[in-house]
């Protein structure tokens, strides 16, 4: 409230009548008015004015705004096919448990299975004792004789090995067992082998190849232009979203011939890179400070990803583990990308 406000208002208290008002002549009454009025004047005209803000017009610069370029990145992946490798120490439980399971189990009755004296039970009685247990793959052991308690294996121990029980399996099944060696060597019936866990890409180091590391998630590095190994990426066309954003980027980057799924809406990281010196970008009047790429998570389901005719200007690829990406890409690079990696 300012002073010139207060003075008036006080001046005209003064001014209208009131109950005291009565006992005043008319000409003393306005004698009053004609002194608070002049006073009221005097009090605003010696209010000082407040300064008037000064806003400098608004003029046009030349200097281009700054802003970083939008990319979309996938994060392509092929999951593991098999389980892990046991470690020795696992082995060696495992193998344990069942020859415990071996020694707390009941005797096992062979003329509820087998009739006395067929074939299947002269086969039953030469392999019982050469195994001298039901059980074909614990190896040589005795779950009811003087030394069942000892079930136990040192760590690394052949019996141990899943390879050396998938042997014992193999050959109890192939040797019929009756006649003689040379007739046994002669009916031996050949039994289908599982496959092995390690590949013909494996042994040659084919890190093109989706047939290698089935223990492992793999996933699609590409070598672009530059010589630099990076996951594929493109900027944004328009108003794409990143979804669509990355399966058009799959699909111009390794073709048509691979069947993926682009996994939910939202990225699973981001990688900031900073341009050394200035970028200017002449059409839309911007200069670049650098580039920001949200990458999307995404599955092969099927196919192979192939280069021929690529949009992206790719030269190379490869399908690789998580500490093999490491070595291929950028430090900066990998400290962005490395938490989005699984470690098998």
């Amino acid at each position: 409230m300012t002073r010139g406000y207060t003075a008036s208002r006080r001046a005209t208290s003064y001014i209208r009548p009131s109950t005291l008002d009565q006992g005043i002549c008319k000409s003393c009454l306005a004698a009053i008015r004609r002194r608070h009025a002049s006073s009221a004047t005097v009090a605003v005209a010696a209010e000082p004015k407040s300064p008037t803000q000064h806003i400098p017009p608004v003029t046009a610069t030349t200097s281009p705004r700054t802003a970083y370029e939008i990319k979309a990145g996938v994060v392509l992946s092929r999951p593991p096919l098999l389980t892990r490798d046991l470690t020795p120490f696992e082995k060696a439980y495992f193998l344990y448990q069942r020859r415990l399971n071996e020694r707390l189990a009941l005797p096992f009755t062979r003329y509820f299975y087998y009739q006395k004296d067929t074939p299947a039970d002269l086969d039953w009685k030469r392999k019982i004792k050469e195994r001298k247990t039901p059980a074909r793959d614990i190896g040589v052991y005795n779950a009811y004789g003087d030394e069942g308690w000892n079930d136990e294996l040192l760590v690394g121990a052949k019996e141990s090995e899943p390879e050396e029980q998938v042997e014992a399996l193999i050959r109890d099944t192939e040797v019929l067992g009756t006649g003689t060696e040379e007739e046994q060597a002669v009916k031996r019936e050949k039994v289908e082998r599982p496959m092995p866990r390690v590949t013909e890409a494996d042994k040659t180091g084919d890190v093109r190849s989706l047939n290698r590391a089935l223990a492992r998630t793999l996933y699609l590095v590409v070598k672009s232009g530059g010589g630099s190994w990076k996951f594929p990426c493109s900027r944004l066309v328009g108003g794409e979203s990143l979804q669509r954003a990355a399966e058009r980027i799959l699909v111009q980057a390794g073709g048509l011939n691979m069947n993926t799924w682009v996994v939910g809406n939202a990225p699973v990281g981001h990688h900031n890179l900073n341009y050394a010196n200035r970028v200017i970008d002449e059409e839309k009047k911007v200069e670049r400070l650098g580039e920001k790429t949200f990458f999307m998570k995404a599955r092969i389901m099927a196919g192979q990803a192939i280069l021929k005719d690529n949009k992206l200007g790719l030269a190379d690829f490869k399908w690789l583990a998580k500490e093999e990406v490491q070595k291929e890409v950028h430090p900066q690079y990998w400290n962005s990308v490395r938490h989005m990696l699984a470690e098998r």
